[in-house]
């Protein structure tokens, strides 16, 4: 964050300043645990039923070194910015700084699936070209969203920033927060279609990100996907489109995966074209990466560097398509940290594409959040799964079931599919049955599916790192 008194703070927050010196100034970081607060920061108190932070704020200056406290209520001998909400105050004060950075530009994403990763990869190309701040992981709501703003400084120069949303105005409000130079739409699909209601409904929240774009913007926008090229009906800004179609002016030729399941593709822009070959598993990152090298060419990166900048993306270790190999043969696909029927298909057809000469096995869970789409979003999965000829289908728990009743619904699937009770009981069959050369998926919705994978990784070759 940049330097800013304790009164500066309160003013731009429209809070009520109860210090003794109002000079005293913020150089650290803005923290709301106050186990992370660090000398010179500013420490939020959020009241809660369990825990309350202002307990703790006394702490978070003497102990700590904070220089105040923003929060909702006075704490005896603590210099404290009051105000009535402290999550709407962080959103201000993140405003206020990213106001008095003028040579920042903020990038934003969005997406039904996809955005958390095309955010990482964009994060790593735009580090190239200067000083970049990017969320770990997806801290992309009302409050990870100012917490990573307030990280920019005067030396920042890229803000890169994920907005997610579980109802019309969310991404409107996060961009009043940050508003974005360039924004990334990645797709259009069923993810929080319960809190939702509609796949139209779904896409007009999403598209709230390229109407907040100003005239000299950039929207990214997915040639692929009808929903989301057609919001370059409701942006000022320029637009770009990315994909595999035609008309896109960023886009993939003769693509190809290899038996890890990288693709390599014929890079085409309007300035050229370039060989691409990623280091990343899955055809979807095709599509990602795309998305990536448009906005990095779009701030000067020269085409000849993006074959290079583009083989070298990695994808964190945060259960997203990290792959491993086992002592034993067996190849481990671990993309267990969330789930929804995009996703999903996506990881299937990784699984498919990896396991040409090899038995498939994938063990799928529950997908959280799909509302009244719930039973048909599962069955939609489970006759993917059989049409893209998974030999072995591990359903985990009863609230995934409909996956099972989808593939066996495909009559000519070859496979075979069984329902477990939980996770160990899928440990319990995967420890009987797998052998050497066989490739197995684990995805599901925060449900504890990671377990599966961990009991896996005990066989693993070597670290993690080194396995891949």
């Amino acid at each position: 964050m940049i330097p800013m008194t304790l009164a500066e703070v309160a003013a731009a927050v429209d809070g009520r300043l109860a210090a003794d010196d109002p000079e005293l100034t913020v150089t650290g970081p803005v923290e709301f645990d106050s186990r992370e607060v660090r000398p010179g920061g500013l420490f939020v108190a959020f009241p809660g039923e369990k825990v309350d932070g202002h307990d703790y704020a006394a702490a978070a200056v003497a102990e700590r070194g904070a220089v105040g406290v923003l929060g909702s209520r006075a704490v005896d001998g603590v210099p404290m910015v009051l105000v009535d909400d402290a999550r709407v105050a962080m959103g201000r004060l993140a405003r206020a700084v990213l106001d008095r950075l003028p040579e920042l530009t903020v990038i934003g994403l969005t997406g039904s699936s996809g955005k958390t990763t095309t955010k990482d990869l964009v994060g790593q190309l735009t580090a190239r070209l200067g000083p970049t701040v990017a969320p770990a992981g997806s801290f992309n709501n009302e409050l990870g969203h100012p917490y990573t703003a307030l990280r920019a400084d005067a030396d920042t120069r890229y803000l890169v920033l994920e907005k997610g949303a579980r109802g019309i105005g969310h991404v409107r409000y996060l961009c009043e927060i940050a508003p974005p130079r360039i924004a990334v739409v990645t797709n259009v699909g069923t993810s929080h279609i319960g809190e939702f209601g509609s796949v139209e409904a779904i896409a007009l929240a999403k598209g709230e990100l390229v109407e907040a774009l100003p005239a000299a913007g950039l929207a990214v926008l997915n040639a692929d996907d009808p929903r989301v090229r057609a919001m370059a009906e409701r942006t000022a800004g320029r637009v770009v489109l990315v994909g595999e179609a035609a008309d896109a002016e960023v886009r993939a030729e003769d693509v190809l995966l290899d038996e890890r399941g990288r693709a390599s593709y014929t890079l085409v822009t309007p300035n050229g074209r370039v060989p691409v070959r990623l280091g990343v598993s899955g055809r979807h990152q095709v599509g990602n990466t795309l998305a990536a090298a448009a906005v990095a060419l779009d701030l000067g990166m020269p085409l000849a560097e993006l074959p290079e900048a583009l083989g070298a993306l990695v994808l964190p270790s945060t259960r997203r398509m990290d792959v491993f190999d086992r002592a034993d043969g067996v190849t481990v696909i671990d993309d267990s940290y969330n789930a929804n029927p995009g996703s999903m298909g996506a990881a299937l057809h990784a699984l498919a594409a990896m396991g040409r000469d090899r038995r498939t096995v994938a063990v799928l869970g529950y997908m959280a959040e799909l509302g009244d789409f719930e039973r048909a979003g599962h069955e939609e999965v489970g006759r993917l799964a059989a049409e893209l000829g998974v030999d072995r289908l591990l359903v985990v728990g009863e609230t995934a079931a409909p996956i099972r009743d989808g593939a066996v619904a495909v009559a000519d699937w070859g496979g075979e599919s069984v329902l477990v009770t939980d996770q160990q009981a899928a440990i319990g069959l995967l420890r009987r049955e797998l052998r050497s050369g066989d490739v197995v998926l684990v995805k599901g919705s925060r449900y504890r599916t990671w377990d599966v994978v961990d009991a896996l990784r005990e066989a693993a070759a070597g670290p993690q790192g080194d396995a891949r």
